[in-house]
Parts: structure tokens; C-alpha cells; sequence
């Protein structure tokens, strides 16, 4: 099955401030007793966005201009912590198709670029001018280039940077390593066939 080749990603922004924003604040432990991974966005930044009541906290994805923003800013060591991927999960569940960050967690990066999500990395004086912009603006899109390696806002252009793997993976529509074997099926039989332990 073709996967999606991923060049550019365009949406609407959000800024999420903090450094070391960890797994288990992007998706609590409690919210992943689930069989599958649906219904995990209404969980995403829970117990920073909402009291023990239930009630809203002033938060920037609570906030209504930013309702429809596919597209986070946020600062240094993005998803670190747990290995759980139900992080990514509930970030693309909740409609964000890419990141921007100082940088990411290992583990994080590669179970949403398995997600066909871009994950690049801005320099601070940068990502501070693009979040700054973003909240000004926040019906003007952001576009995330992965092919050129650029985000743009408007007339504001910067650098990013992707690992080269990654990149390749998303702009080659290989970003999903199930998928990747299940096309290769034949392949693996054969080898399967050719082994006298199987």
C-alpha cells in the first residue's frame, strides 16, 4: 500500500511553552488502558489543562483561537521521559501532523515520524519569533517544508533541521515501518523458506 509522501506540512499553529515536556505529561498513564489508540487527543496535556473537576485552565490549547492548530511550537527535549507511544498518538489523534521544537526525545521522534509526523528542530531566537507570530496571528498558517528544510509564516522564513532518515522516510512515503513490511511480504517468505529453523 502507497503511503502519503510527506514534503509540506500546512495548518493553523499553537504554542505550547516548556522545556523536558514529557510522555507522561503529554498523555497521562491513566488514559492508556485502551485497546486501541482512538479517543486518546480529548486526553492530550490533560492534567495541565484541566482541574480534578473537570474545569478548563488557562491553557493555550484550551484557548479557542487556537481550536484548529495542526501544527505545535514548543521548546527543548520534546517528549522525553517513557517510551510510550501513545504520546505521538494522542498528539496525531488530537489533529497535530507536525512539531516544531528545540529537540526531541529519541524514542519520541521515531514513534511519530512512524506516524508520518515531522518533527524538526528550530533554534531558540527562532522558535521564539515564530511562537510570538503565531499567537499575534493565529489565522495565518504555518507551513512546515520538509523537502527545503524551511517553516514559514508569512513572510517569515527559518531554518530547520530534520535527521536525514526521517526525512528521506517522510518524503519517500516509507514512513511506516509496518507498512514497509507488509509490502515486502514476498521478500520475507522467501527468506522464511530459506531458513531450515522456520
Amino acid at each position: 500500500m502507497a503511503l502519503e509522501k510527506i514534503s509540506i506540512v500546512e495548518g493553523k499553529g499553537v504554542y505550547v511553552p516548556g522545556n523536558d515536556i514529557d510522555t507522561d505529561r503529554i498523555i497521562p498513564a491513566r488514559f492508556m488502558k485502551c485497546v486501541t489508540f482512538d479517543g486518546l487527543g480529548e486526553y492530550l496535556f490533560y492534567d495541565v489543562r484541566f482541574n480534578e473537576d473537570g474545569e478548563k485552565k488557562d491553557h493555550s490549547l484550551n484557548n479557542p483561537l487556537f481550536a484548529r492548530a495542526s501544527i505545535m511550537i514548543s521548546d527543548a527535549n520534546f517528549g522525553c521521559g517513557s517510551s510510550r507511544e501513545h504520546a505521538p498518538q494522542s498528539l496525531y489523534r488530537a489533529g497535530f501532523r507536525a512539531i516544531i521544537a528545540g529537540n526531541f526525545a529519541e524514542i519520541f521522534f521515531g514513534n511519530a515520524t512512524s506516524l508520518g509526523m515531522p518533527c524538526v528542530s528550530v533554534e531558540n531566537e527562532e522558535r521564539k519569533r515564530l511562537s510570538e507570530l503565531v499567537e499575534k496571528q493565529p489565522d495565518q498558517n504555518l507551513t512546515v517544508d520538509v523537502a527545503g528544510l524551511k517553516v514559514r509564516f508569512g513572510e517569515v522564513e527559518v531554518d530547520c533541521q530534520l535527521r536525514k532518515g526521517a526525512r528521506d522516510s517522510l518524503l519517500n512515503g516509507t514512513w511506516d515501518p509496518l507498512d514497509e513490511l507488509l509490502t515486502h511480504k514476498e521478500s520475507i517468505d522467501q527468506t522464511a523458506s530459506s531458513l531450515g529453523y522456520v
